[in-house]
């Protein structure tokens, strides 16, 4: 009778160790800059652009598209997904920042204006719309002017960012350039 005991239980004991089959996690789409080096970001750029192909209507894809161009260097066609997720979603502005900077990116600085410009008439008080917008009025179309203007903007809505002392300076260098 110990022996049938013995056994039961050492079957028991087998057949609970056995693993059972986990369902497979859902692929998370890659996130933050990529650090990884160019062979991860290539996959991270295949596996986005299948979700795009299946779900054209995936925005949160779209923007990791182009979000992963745009830290890759490759701004044309970073522009085309934030094109995309614009479509879908035209009111967000950090992708249409980041694709003001792609604009720049690309030596296309006109279009970079536009876009900074579309995201403050959103939300005026977009820190970074504001001041993407005075860097490239002074540095890419040298309007001095109006790019201390927003740079005085950017300082009205965050007087005490971290970088405001550097904005006070380059206000000055602006107002006092021919």
């Amino acid at each position: 009778m110990k022996k049938i005991i013995s056994v039961l239980l050492l079957i028991m004991a087998a057949a609970g160790c056995q693993q059972k089959e986990e369902p497979k996690p859902q692929y998370q789409f890659p996130t933050g800059p990529v650090q990884a080096g160019p062979l991860q970001a290539q996959d991270d750029i295949r596996i986005l652009n299948e979700a795009v192909k299946k779900d054209p209507r995936n925005v949160d894809a779209w923007i990791k598209l182009g979000n992963t161009m745009m830290d890759t260097s490759r701004f044309n066609e970073a522009i085309d997904a934030y094109q995309k997720a614009l479509g879908i979603d035209p009111k967000n502005i950090d992708v249409r920042v980041d694709m003001g900077t792609c604009y720049r990116n690309a030596g296309r600085p006109d279009m970079a204006v536009k876009e900074y410009r579309k995201a403050l008439e959103i939300n005026p008080k977009h820190l970074n719309g504001r001041k993407n917008l005075g860097v490239v009025l002074a540095y890419d179309l040298h309007d001095n002017k109006q790019a201390a203007k927003e740079f005085e903007k950017y300082l009205e809505i965050a007087p005490n960012a971290p970088d405001a002392a550097q904005i006070r300076q380059e206000i000055q260098k602006l107002k006092s350039a021919k």
